[in-house]
């Protein structure tokens, strides 16, 4: 196993580096960048423009923009050069990638164009909201998905499994984000309940809040946020448990352990269960990262939670390019690690699997 391990923190290497690339040469196709947007601001704003002009370098080598455009037009070639120079634009491409790569071994991922923060105080800044969103959203969706599934995998087409069936597809149908508004219209002062608040992680007045009044202060602003979530991601996990218990109940091994007199819980729990639960580890790494960093993004919106994605949303429109680089390779060495993560479970919950065979095979 130790082999394997080191196998694959050796291919993170090369998977981040083609996964950068690849987005780097998006970028540089896409129309417009903060030199189009600074000159047309300049044209706009001539002064505040003019300042920011004159600022210095702000870490600007994953960006890319060309200074050609209309708006560029009857402006100082020396202008147009000092901008450019601002952002990292006055080197060629496949130099600023490079650059990119040698500061990002060592976590250096500059400053933001429009923000006047490096990017990694940002992230930081903004991963508790996404941590919270997605960890608490995790733990309820497990903790619901895994004891509905197995229910209806032992009564598998009676009524209970028919009738939750019909409200797993419904609450599946239903968007995250429109669930979001409907919590919001009748429980968060929309048109009927005023219970829960609409904005922010925690109240104004949180600093001065005894130790638990912290804690329920953070739940209740947490409770719509993680319902909507939580709507929207249980279905699949579900319907996954079902299947792959009923998988398993019609194995051999579970007929013997039945023909051995063994409870039926016995046989659930200390035979099916282990092997069932594969599938869903397998899982965990694609839920945690789409919730942490993706699925929440609308939900950060409409609930007013300034986390990552709502972080990476507003990066994206206003092509600050070292926060989208930043982020991107922070969720994709995440969601790699967390992969090698739930290979390592796959063994602690079956030893039977080996990886260094397979891979050897």
């Amino acid at each position: 196993m130790g082999i394997y391990i080191l196998r694959r923190l050796a291919l993170i290497i090369p998977t981040l580096v083609g996964i950068m690339l690849l987005n780097f040469i998006i970028v540089q196709a896409a129309p417009g960048g903060p030199v189009e947007q600074l000159i047309a601001e300049m044209e706009g704003h001539g002064g505040s423009a003019l300042a920011r002009a004159g600022g210095g370098d702000t870490g600007g080598e994953v960006a890319t923009g060309s200074s050609d455009s209309r708006g560029s037009r009857g402006l100082p070639p020396e202008l147009l050069q000092e901008i450019e120079a601002m952002y990292g634009f006055d080197k060629p491409a496949h130099e600023r990638f490079l650059m990119m790569l040698k500061d990002y071994a060592t976590f250096d991922f500059g400053e933001s164009f429009f923000r006047d923060r490096t990017v990694i105080e940002l992230i930081i800044d903004k991963m508790p909201v996404s941590i919270s969103l997605g960890l608490w959203s995790t733990l309820i969706i497990y903790l619901i998905s895994i004891p509905l599934g197995i229910r209806k995998a032992v009564s598998d087409g009676s009524r209970f499994d028919v009738w939750t069936s019909s409200a797993i597809v419904v609450g599946y149908a239903i968007p995250g984000f429109l669930f979001a508004i409907l919590l919001i219209v009748l429980f968060a002062g929309g048109s009927y309940f005023d219970w829960f608040p609409l904005r922010g992680l925690t109240s104004a007045d949180f600093e001065q809040m005894t130790w638990y009044q912290k804690i329920g202060d953070y739940f209740w602003h947490l409770a719509l946020p993680v319902t909507a979530n939580v709507i929207g991601g249980f279905a699949t996990l579900t319907l996954l448990t079902k299947n792959s218990f009923l998988d398993e109940i019609g194995k051999q091994y579970v007929v013997t352990a039945r023909a051995k007199g063994l409870e039926e819980k016995q046989v659930l729990y200390g035979h099916v269960f282990r092997n069932a639960m594969l599938i869903v580890i397998a899982s965990l790494p694609g839920v945690l990262v789409s919730l942490f960093f993706t699925g929440s993004l609308l939900i950060e919106v409409i609930f007013s939670l300034d986390g990552l994605g709502l972080l990476g949303f507003e990066a994206a429109l206003n092509r600050d390019y070292p926060v989208i680089f930043g982020t991107l390779y922070i969720f994709t060495l995440m969601g790699l690690v967390l992969k090698l993560i739930s290979d390592i479970t796959y063994v602690l919950v079956d030893p039977r699997i080996d990886f260094e065979s397979r891979e050897g095979a």
